[in-house]
């Protein structure tokens, strides 16, 4: 999971220089004094991991938002991207200090990445009452 994470994380074909940040994260991570920053940084996909998610979909010339199910491989892929992203999007510090404090957030359930989880999750519910169209839907 750690390599696939480095590979998206990777910009320009630079595989090395996401290796040296992500190696210091985890450096990071276990200088403000986390036994095993590798378990961090599991907890941390495993809790930004959405379970549901909307798929638009056209019927009777009305667009619905409707709640489907993630599949374990998108549920990953999302996952790695809403952490990068959220990194990304921060300003200021360097990428490996940004990345240690987005997976130390999203191991204990907070951050910009969980949050984009739980907003997902919500627009899910939220439309729960279109569900009955998903077995329209070619998912």
């Amino acid at each position: 999971m750690q390599e696939k994470f480095i590979c998206c994380m990777m910009r320009g074909g630079k595989k090395s220089v996401s290796r040296t940040i992500f190696g210091n994260a985890m450096k990071i991570m276990r200088d403000q004094g986390v036994k095993t920053p590798e378990e961090v940084f599991d907890k941390a996909i495993r809790n930004v991991m959405p379970n549901m998610e909307v798929r638009a979909k056209r019927v009777g010339g009305s667009v619905y938002q409707i709640p489907v199910e993630v599949k374990p491989k998108r549920q990953l892929a999302l996952s790695i991207r809403w952490i990068i992203g959220a990194c990304r999007s921060k300003k200021g510090k360097g990428m490996a200090e940004k990345l240690a404090g987005e997976l130390l957030e999203a191991s204990k359930e907070a951050g910009t990445a969980f949050k984009k989880r739980d907003d997902v999750h919500r627009m899910a519910a939220a439309n729960k009452a279109f569900a009955h169209l998903a077995r329209y839907s070619r998912g």
